[in-house]
């Protein structure tokens, strides 16, 4: 017996699989499309259209907000004080005294005044920026006006303001340390005194930068005919404060030197570095 053919012919239906492989390609495609539009906007788009960038949170310095550490850690400057300078003493320069400002001598950063009286009671002293006026008498017979000097100079380990005071025929050496003017004290308790060349032992007194610090130096100048010289120089051992003075080795700086060369000069005033008595300390008024 035969099977009767459908009238109609129904066309089979299409696998699944086929299907599941085309939607791959279409996203494939719908990407590639996307891709390629974002490449040709970006190289095509007009100047200054980048994006703008981000705007980083403040930070707690732009904020002027301090950290813990920051406000719990004092500078250095904070944490040591300046010095306060000499007590307030004193009424300052007499009336009549000859004032010249000299260098910081009692560590408080600011200079201070040197100051000379005249007279029968002629008197050397200071009086700091802080307010202290302290002095000591100048013991010369001397009849010439007196002038000084004032500088720091190697005392000890450290340093110490001394005073030079020229009263022509001399040279007394003072200590400016400790808010005080002291004589400075020779090996036989008596004021240390530089000749003039009154005395044969010298003719001036400088001071020698000696490994960065200035060094007291009493200086002689000697001449067998008047026109060349030789000079020597001693250095002065300060104890600190500068209270106590004694002689160093003595040694020749120059021979044969012309009276105007400055060595020569040098060694026949009173100096110390640049500053010189009658031109950078104060004069005894007449």
């Amino acid at each position: 017996m035969t099977t009767p053919q459908d009238p109609f012919p129904v066309p089979e239906p299409e696998p699944a699989e086929r299907t599941r492989r085309t939607w791959p390609w279409i996203v494939l495609t719908v990407v590639a499309v996307l891709v390629i539009a974002l490449v040709v906007w970006l190289v095509n788009r007009p100047p200054g259209a980048e994006p703008a960038a981000e705007t980083p949170a403040p930070t707690a310095t732009e904020t002027g907000d301090a950290s813990p550490t920051d406000a719990a850690s004092p500078s250095d400057d904070a944490s040591t004080p300046a010095a306060e300078g000499c007590p307030a003493a004193g009424d300052g320069p007499p009336a009549g005294a000859d004032t010249h400002e000299i260098v910081d001598v009692d560590g408080d950063g600011r200079p201070d005044t040197a100051w000379l009286t005249g007279g029968a009671d002629r008197a050397f002293g200071i009086t700091t920026a802080s307010g202290a006026t302290f002095s000591a008498p100048i013991e010369s017979a001397s009849p010439v006006p007196a002038s000084a000097v004032v500088n720091l100079v190697a005392a000890g380990d450290a340093t110490a303001p001394i005073a030079l005071v020229d009263t022509g025929r001399e040279v007394l050496l003072f200590s400016a340390a400790d808010c005080a003017v002291t004589p400075t004290q020779n090996a036989q308790d008596e004021q240390y005194t530089f000749d003039k060349g009154f005395a044969g032992f010298g003719t001036g007194v400088g001071c020698t930068e000696v490994d960065g610090a200035l060094h007291l130096a009493g200086l002689n100048a000697v001449s067998d005919d008047g026109t060349t010289f030789t000079v020597s120089r001693t250095l002065v051992d300060l104890d600190a404060g500068a209270t106590r003075a004694t002689n160093g080795e003595e040694e020749t700086v120059a021979q044969d030197a012309p009276a105007d060369d400055p060595v020569v000069t040098t060694a026949q005033e009173t100096s110390c570095g640049d500053l010189v008595a009658g031109q950078d300390g104060p004069v005894e008024p007449q």
